[in-house]
């Protein structure tokens, strides 16, 4: 399978780059200037990297050419407008329209939703702190998932707790449609893993799933 990796110059995307290399697909990578690349680490015959921003049509365009699947992993960052995620989900399905490619997974958050299956913690006193602290970062998530809802691509959210470096533990929960409980933070490898999991899995086209270790 063919992967285009949006965003994958961050720390999320160049996770689902590796996850996607580890099990044989092959990677369209989008950085913003050529020096993102780098941190995409040696060079390898499978990745295709592309000069795209997130912002513009007609460049996403051309890195979105061939794919037969999208990871979008845009995150807020430095320099970076409030509204990244919903404007780079607006573009992102507007590049697509037409396009032979229907499959996407976009990177939400689970402390967006209070969900069945959050345990009394997450339900009552973690999510409702993040809902309030992160208010800004959530306003636009939650128009990213509109957007996307509202689209006629066989999408599926993806919605990690807090992410977290460390080594790969191998494994993670999930909740299609439901959250996870006590399911705190995820490692970013264990996210490329879920993420590449979930492009493979056609059972959650068009259901948010919750992710967590």
């Amino acid at each position: 399978m063919r992967i285009a990796v949006i965003g994958s110059s961050g720390r999320s995307g160049r996770a689902v780059v590796r996850a996607a290399l580890a099990r044989g697909h092959e990677v369209t990578a989008t950085v913003r200037s050529p020096e993102k690349a780098d941190v995409l680490g040696p060079a390898d015959r499978r990745v295709r990297i592309v000069i795209a921003a997130v912002e513009d049509v007609d460049s996403l365009r051309r890195a979105l050419a061939g794919a037969d699947a999208v990871a979008f992993c845009v995150g807020p960052g430095k320099g970076h407008p409030s509204t990244v995620q919903s404007d780079g989900i607006a573009t992102c399905l507007t590049a697509l329209d037409g396009s032979s490619c229907q499959r996407l997974v976009a990177l939400s958050a689970s402390g967006l939703v209070a969900e069945r299956g959050d345990d009394p913690v997450l339900r009552y006193l973690a999510k409702p702190i993040l809902q309030r602290v992160l208010a800004e970062l959530f306003a636009d998530l939650a128009i990213m998932e509109e957007r996307l809802v509202a689209s006629d691509l066989d999408w599926t959210i993806i919605r990690p707790p807090r992410l977290r470096e460390g080594t790969a533990k191998g494994r993670y929960r999930s909740g299609v449609g439901r959250g996870v409980a006590f399911g705190l933070s995820i490692t970013y490898a264990d996210l490329g893993t879920a993420f590449v999991d979930l492009i493979e899995d056609a059972t959650t086209i068009r259901r948010a799933v919750t992710v967590a270790n």
